[in-house]
């Protein structure tokens, strides 16, 4: 057993914890949304709980995953863009923006030789090369299943909708995938 440091305060994370610092804020700017209809509100509320969230990753974990920084980075972007111009129209495409740029570093670095996917997931999953490969196209899928059920959902539903959409199916898209990566993770794990 290694002893910690008297400067480490880190504590290892927890399923129950990282599942409230990922979700606690969409839930918060669905709930506002649900109860006020007012996207601006909801928008500020989702930012605000999302940079908290941030700071109790970094508190109790003493890192930050780099997916969620890069997230929060283009939400408040895209937040912002929506808030000064009071335009609902750049925080309704942002998850598709998002997915797709997600989309193609995963791709753009398997075509010249790279694997980004593992760079960010290596040190919690070790993997094969075939199921790093499988895996990084199955992340692609997602990203782009997500940008198109995106693109669909905030150009035909009410924004009310849509919050509910972005909240509950573009959640439900990832979590089918990640069903769907476990046989890969599976097959293709090595050991230490």
């Amino acid at each position: 057993m290694t002893k910690k440091s008297p400067q480490d305060n880190s504590q290892p994370p927890s399923n129950g914890r990282r599942a409230l610092l990922d979700f606690g804020p969409l839930l918060l700017f669905f709930g506002t949304n649900y109860l006020y209809q007012d996207l601006m509100l909801s928008v500020k509320i989702l930012v605000l709980t999302t940079i908290i969230s941030l700071g109790l990753s970094w508190s109790y974990e003493r890192r930050i995953p780099a997916m969620a920084a890069f997230g929060c980075a283009a939400l408040v972007f895209f937040a912002g863009l929506t808030l000064y111009f009071d335009d609902e129209l750049f925080i309704k495409v942002k998850p598709t923006v998002l997915t797709l740029i997600f989309a193609t570093a995963i791709a753009g670095g398997r075509c010249i030789g790279r694997n980004p996917l593992a760079a960010l997931m290596g040190s919690n999953i070790k993997l094969d090369y075939e199921g790093w490969r499988k895996l990084s196209w199955l992340w692609v899928s997602m990203f782009i299943s997500s940008a198109v059920a995106n693109e669909i959902a905030w150009r035909n539903l009410s924004t009310d909708a849509w919050v509910t959409f972005k909240v509950f199916g573009l959640t439900g898209i990832s979590l089918v995938f990640i069903v769907l990566t476990l046989p890969v993770i599976q097959k293709h794990q090595q050991q230490d």
